[in-house]
Formats: C-alpha cells, structure tokens, sequence
C-alpha cells in the first residue's frame, strides 16, 4: 500500500499540463474540487468525470499509475460508501436486518464513491505534472496579495511544498524499514488489526528519527545556501503566463459554468 501513494510525487513527461503554468493548475485544481461538491445531478458527475479523462489524457501519465494512488484511500471509501449506502432514510430498496438500502442511499453512495476518486486523482494530477519548485513559485504568486498585511506568503508557499515533497520520501523510508525489519523476523502480515497495528509501533521510532534527520539535513543544506526568506529574491525562471494558460483558463471558467448550470 506504501507504493501506491502518489500524491506528492512528481511524472516527468512532455505534455500540455507539464507546460501549463503552475498558477493555472493550481486555479483549475480548485476549482476542480469546489465543482465536486457544488454537483447534484448525475450530468454533473458524468461532466466532472469526462473532465478528469481528459486530463488524464492530457497528462500523458500511465493511467494504472494514477490510479494505483486510490488503493491508499480504499478503507476511507469503503466506509463513506458502507455509512451512506445503509444509514440514508428515504425509500426503501432492501433490508437486512436493522440495515436497509434506501434508493436514496444508493445514489448518495454512488457520489460520494465519484467524489472521493475524482477528488484523490483530481489533486493527484496537479503534484505528478508539477515540480516541487514550480509549485512553490506558484503558490507564491498566486498567494503574494496577502504580502500586505503582513503574511509570510513565501515561507507558507515553501513550507507547503516541502511537507508534499516529503509524503513520498517518508513513504519510501518506511518501506525500507519495513523490509529491514521484516529481514530480521518481523511479521506485519499476518494476524488482525490489533495485531498489524502493534506491529507498526516499531516503526515509529526509526522513522521519526529519519524523518528529523532528513529536516536537519536539509536546513543545513538551505542555510549552507544563505537562505533567509523570500525577501530580496529573485527568480532564475520568472512565471510567465502563456497563451496556452489563457486557453486554460476559459475552460476552466467554462467548466465550472456548466457545473453549475448542471447541478
């Protein structure tokens, strides 16, 4: 389950949103997520699921790896779908015992299950076509409004590109320190969920300790390079917005139009 987050992981690939500026992305991503929940009808759904095909596309990233990152997430969507599903009231499909399916619970079970996948691959796409970097830059001029009244908009933007670099690094040292453990006789196989979960604890101690070392290495590094902050920086690649990013934008604003118009 380890190797199957991606969020946070960047796809190296020539495509279109590969391209896009990242303050383009980032917009789109939010207004992506905001269309899933504003949707009510099954066109909206059906709208907002032929959109992430089509990004997908776009992306030119295998479509298994992408994905694969909705296994990391199966237990959260197997118990939205089991509560909305049986603990909906409304008309009365089938029952069980004291559970019943109501039709009405079928059909939030069936968004909510939409929702959550589009939502993981939505956010998914912006973290595999968008380096860290291009991120942090992004995130910076999306957000440098905020520089008037005072916000450290460039150490938020860093802080946050940093803590979605990090998720597949921790990702990967814990699976090392699985597999090391599990060389010397460790078993997180077998047994129940008290038992797989017992024995994850030994985990947390060397993976912590890595983690810190990890963050003392790279502040090391940062001051080694005279970091100070965002003040009196400058950019080697200064964002420019192309006309692609225009493009982008209609359909962004297009999009988000005929959710509304859906829903």
């Amino acid at each position: 389950m380890l190797r199957d987050i991606t969020l946070g992981q960047y796809y190296p690939e020539d495509s279109v949103l590969h391209r896009l500026d990242p303050r383009t992305k980032l917009f789109g991503t939010m207004i992506y997520i905001v269309s899933l929940f504003i949707c009510n009808s099954w066109a909206a759904y059906a709208a907002a699921v032929v959109a992430l095909a089509v990004l997908i596309i776009l992306s030119k990233v295998p479509v298994g790896f992408m994905f694969r990152g909705l296994r990391a997430i199966l237990i959260l969507l197997l118990i939205s779908v089991f509560f909305n599903l049986f603990f909906t009231t409304g008309e009365v499909i089938l029952q069980m015992g004291f559970l019943k399916i109501t039709k009405e619970g079928l059909q939030t079970a069936a968004w909510m299950a939409i929702r959550l996948i589009c939502l993981v691959i939505g956010a998914s796409i912006m973290t595999l076509t968008t380096t860290p970097n291009s991120l942090t830059d992004g995130l910076e001029k999306s957000l440098g409004f905020l520089k008037v009244i005072k916000i450290p908009v460039h150490e938020i933007a860093m802080m946050m590109s940093i803590a979605l670099r990090f998720i597949p690094i921790l990702v990967e040292e814990t699976d090392k320190i699985m597999k090391a453990q599990m060389a010397r006789g460790a078993d997180f196989e077998n047994g129940g969920l008290a038992a797989k979960a017992k024995a994850m604890i030994p985990l947390l101690i060397p993976l912590f300790i890595s983690a810190f070392r990890r963050a003392t290495e790279l502040a090391t590094a940062m001051e080694a390079r005279c970091y100070h902050g965002g003040e009196g920086r400058t950019k080697m690649r200064p964002l420019k917005y192309a006309v692609r990013d225009y493009i982008a934008y209609v359909c962004i604003i297009a999009f988000l139009v005929l959710i509304i118009i859906l829903k």
